[in-house]
């Protein structure tokens, strides 16, 4: 049962757990509880009633009021809602998929449910040609709007809005005005469009993972962000609509408690239900402990980076030409024009010297002489000083990490520091320098995939031993559908049907992709089983290229086509959740509420982080300790029926692994098999990792293990 409550000044989320049983009026207990507390008619602070998969509801409450609400009997927890935000071609063919793939007969019955910034639904992406009728098993409706239509293609759309979250540009409908959720919806599950691109950059096929699926659409972030309050309405529809995968693009702070956070909440109750929660892990990396999502039963992706990325090149009057990083979508079509240093444009009408323009802040330049010329600056800040001073482009030197990419309004490049001071010199020793910037071009990424920097990284803020992120998928510089009411980027007039932009935003529904490719074979697989598919086929990584190691990418980079034949799974459901959550401390009460039935907790059943059966295996403990932790596990066949598996133990140096027995064998399929790993580690201040492969011949089923020190124990 779940209640959300508003405060004059602050929203509020009561969570209650699961619905009542019998023929309750959950939304008569919630003006009930108002009614206690409330010196106002309770009906008019009502926001939302939460009753179709959960129960709680939303009202506008004080402190105090909220605060009166902790103690009533049947409440899970009060936390304060917060606005989360968004974690904003050729991705699929780099994972391997292609037009000649295999694909299931039931694709078109898989129905994704896109909880984001709504959808453009004329997008060419979300053509209904050849698709048949809605599935019989769809619940939803297509939300009743003026400029909204749903096809058999977007088969459901609705919208959630809270006083005060929209802004002038925003439709009050399921349709998208910012652009965020036509590209991850598009890149989950939008069919192929030929000859996309932005401008002609990055040309190509774009699709989505699932093409031939169903997309119902759920607008919960507006122009100030995605309330909580929104975000638990949606999940509570989603889940009674019948949808078979949630994507969930966003976050914002860090949770340290699964139930007081509206995203770990509405995953829950989604599992219950036989729904996986595909979750962005965040943009706040690369800073350790920074991952949000995280809760063990949802999917936490990372973000990494395909196989091409983009070029953009500066000339110089001299012949000297640079390579810099942004994705330039004007063409100067080679043209030389004059290019100035930012320190030898001073606004001296503010008072600004020399040594504060040559940084090209916001009024730092002196238009006159930076008009219709190119203008180099020292330090990269933003590109709204060059444009408010009418440049015609600008260069920036930038110390940055360039494993990314974004679109600017005019012509515009960053080059590295070296590169920098070879302008710089050009600049002081040439009496009319020129300069030009070309149009962005694609090149081989010859390192991919890696984790990009701005993907969040582990530990685990909550449960420091369940690891996360799980796995990471493609996320830098994806080219997807685009709303046609948005600009290619800020201040810039121009629109797009296609757009190129970067964030576990777009890692996050490629994993959903994936994750609903899985399900379109194997029906009846669990949330946990899919989870597990995608993370024990993932290709393994290095921490050559990301010194966090599996805080970083977790089981490694995900690999859609191997994942539908995994050979076994580490499978949950409820009862395992609950069992993990007892073992965690969680009241026999709240436990109760949350599962909706009279679970218990007790020395035999509290289940230990190491003992939930999950796909990974991680440890830790302050630095400078030895520590040894014994993991059960049980693995069911869903390979060849008659097999045997053999256990293959990578340890390094300082971790010592231990599984018994190291062989096991299976009769039919759908077998279970339990096993015991036990490990131990010499833990100084970095990762050890290792790794645990079950071996058929056939199938690898690979398990990271990782044993770390950790400051937040």
């Amino acid at each position: 049962m779940c209640l959300i409550v508003v405060g004059l000044n602050q929203v509020y989320i009561v969570y209650m757990g699961d619905l009542p049983k019998g023929d309750v009026s959950v939304s008569n207990i919630h003006i009930g509880m108002l009614e206690e507390i409330v010196s106002g008619v309770a009906s008019d602070v009502l926001l939302y009633s939460y009753r179709r998969s959960f129960n709680g509801f939303a009202a506008k409450l004080t402190e105090d009021e909220a605060n009166k609400l902790k103690g009533k009997e049947g409440v899970v927890s009060v936390f304060p809602s917060q606005k989360k935000q968004l974690h904003t071609s050729r991705t699929w063919e780099f994972m391997g998929f292609n037009k000649k793939m295999k694909t299931s007969i039931i694709e078109s019955d898989i129905i994704i449910g896109m909880l984001d910034t709504g959808v453009w639904p004329e997008s060419e992406s979300f053509n209904d040609t050849g698709f048949g009728p809605i599935p019989k098993k769809w619940k939803g409706t297509c939300q009743k709007s003026a400029n909204f239509t749903c096809n058999n293609k977007i088969i459901g759309a609705r919208y959630y809005l809270t006083d005060g979250d929209n802004g002038p540009e925003d439709f009050i409908s399921p349709r998208d005005a910012e652009g965020h959720g036509t590209h991850t919806t598009s890149t989950a599950a939008g069919g192929l469009v030929s000859q996309a691109s932005l401008f002609g950059i990055a040309k190509g096929t774009v699709r989505g993972g699932v093409p031939s699926a169903r997309i119902a659409v759920y607008k919960i972030c507006w122009s100030y962000g995605c309330s909580d309050e929104g975000i638990l309405a949606a999940f509570d529809d989603a889940i009674a609509d019948g949808v078979d995968i949630i994507s969930l693009s966003v976050g914002s702070f860090i949770p340290f408690d699964y139930f007081e956070d509206s995203i770990a909440i509405g995953a829950f109750h989604a599992m219950k239900k036989g729904i996986l929660t595909s979750n962005s892990a965040g943009n706040s990396g690369p800073t350790p402990g920074s991952v949000v999502n995280v809760s063990p039963w949802s999917l936490t992706v990372a973000a990494s980076t395909i196989d091409r990325k983009f070029v953009t090149k500066v000339k110089l009057g001299n012949g000297q030409i640079y390579e810099g990083a942004t994705i330039n979508t004007f063409d100067l079509k080679g043209k030389m024009y004059p290019f100035i240093y930012g320190g030898d444009a001073p606004n001296l009408t503010l008072g600004v010297a020399s040594e504060f323009s040559r940084y090209c802040f916001p009024g730092a330049l002196n238009a006159t002489l930076v008009k219709g010329k190119i203008v180099f600056c020292e330090y990269f800040t933003d590109y709204e000083g060059v444009l408010e001073a009418g440049a015609l482009g600008a260069v920036f030197q930038d110390t940055g990490n360039k494993d990314f990419q974004f679109s600017y309004p005019l012509p515009f490049s960053t080059l590295n520091v070296n590169d920098g001071r070879m302008i710089i010199n050009y600049l002081n020793t040439t009496e009319n320098p020129t300069a030009t910037i070309f149009k962005t071009s694609q090149d081989n990424n010859q390192f991919a995939p890696f984790v990009v920097s701005f993907s969040s990284r582990g530990p685990n803020p909550i449960t420091t031993d369940i690891l996360k992120p799980d796995l990471t998928a493609p996320g830098v510089d994806i080219l997807a559908a685009w709303s046609e009411a948005s600009t290619v980027t800020e201040d810039d007039t121009r629109r797009t049907r296609y757009n190129i932009i970067s964030g576990t935003s777009m890692s996050c529904p490629h994993a959903t992709g994936a994750a609903a490719y899985v399900k379109s074979f194997h029906p009846t697989w669990s949330p946990a089983a899919i989870r597990s598919a995608l993370m024990t086929t993932a290709i393994p990584m290095t921490s050559n290229n990301n010194i966090e190691g599996e805080h970083a990418y977790g089981a490694g980079h995900i690999n859609p086509l191997q994942a539908t034949d995994p050979g076994l799974v580490y499978d949950a459901g409820e009862i395992d959740y609950v069992k993990f959550l007892c073992g965690q401390g969680y009241t026999i009460a709240n436990i109760q509420l949350i599962s909706g039935n009279s679970s218990s907790c007790s020395e035999e059943t509290d289940g230990t982080v190491w003992d939930l059966n999950y796909p990974s295996f991680a440890l830790s403990s302050t630095p400078g300790k030895s520590i040894t932790r014994v993991f059960h596990r049980t693995v069911t066949n869903v390979g060849s029926a008659v097999s045997n598996y053999r256990a293959v133990v990578n340890a390094p140096p300082g971790l010592i692994i231990q599984v018994q027995p190291s062989v096991l064998s299976f009769e039919y399929v759908g077998q279970q098999q339990s096993f015991v790993v036990t490990v131990g580690a010499e833990l100084g201040n970095s990762m050890i990792s290792g790794s645990l492969i079950w071996d058929d011949g056939v199938h690898q089923v690979k398990s990271p293990i990782v044993a770390y020190a950790s400051i937040m124990l």
